[in-house]
């Protein structure tokens, strides 16, 4: 009776796992220039009407900080016209390493910026046929 009561249990678990991971926003989060980058600081969210429609990550790794902004699928399947994504490391200087990636791409990577003593935060940018939005990571020092 146990077992069919834990394995009923762990079934539950994995269908509403995916079942969140389903609504949750998928990312890669993959550096395709440092293959070993840990996020560092709280993610921000761009918003359109309310809703997340893109994440904003920091990540260091490489002896560099890396931007990251993820276009998020709930916006990218319901919007038909072009969009930009584009992420930078932003200090008390201003913002650095400003890279955008190319037309309807659910991602972009800053280039890495050489910025691991200043206080950094990661800005991310979305640019659309009608709008545009910003948000910044968590600063980290």
């Amino acid at each position: 009776m146990y077992r069919k009561i834990a394995g009923a249990a762990g079934i539950a678990a994995l269908v509403v796992g995916t079942l969140f991971g389903i609504a949750s926003p998928a990312n890669a989060e993959t550096n395709p220039y440092c293959s070993s980058v840990t996020q560092i600081g709280t993610t921000g969210y761009i918003k359109s009407g309310g809703a997340n429609i893109a994440s904003v990550k920091q990540f260091k790794g490489c002896n560099k900080n890396w931007a990251y902004t993820y276009v998020w699928e709930s916006f990218r399947n319901s919007h038909g016209g072009d969009w930009w994504a584009c992420s930078g490391i932003s200090t008390s200087s201003g913002l650095q390493d400003y890279k955008c990636g190319g037309n309807r791409k659910a991602e972009a990577w800053s280039s890495g910026a050489s910025t691991l003593n200043v206080c950094t935060k990661a800005y991310g940018q979305l640019q659309w046929s009608n709008g545009e939005g910003y948000a910044v990571s968590s600063q980290r020092c």
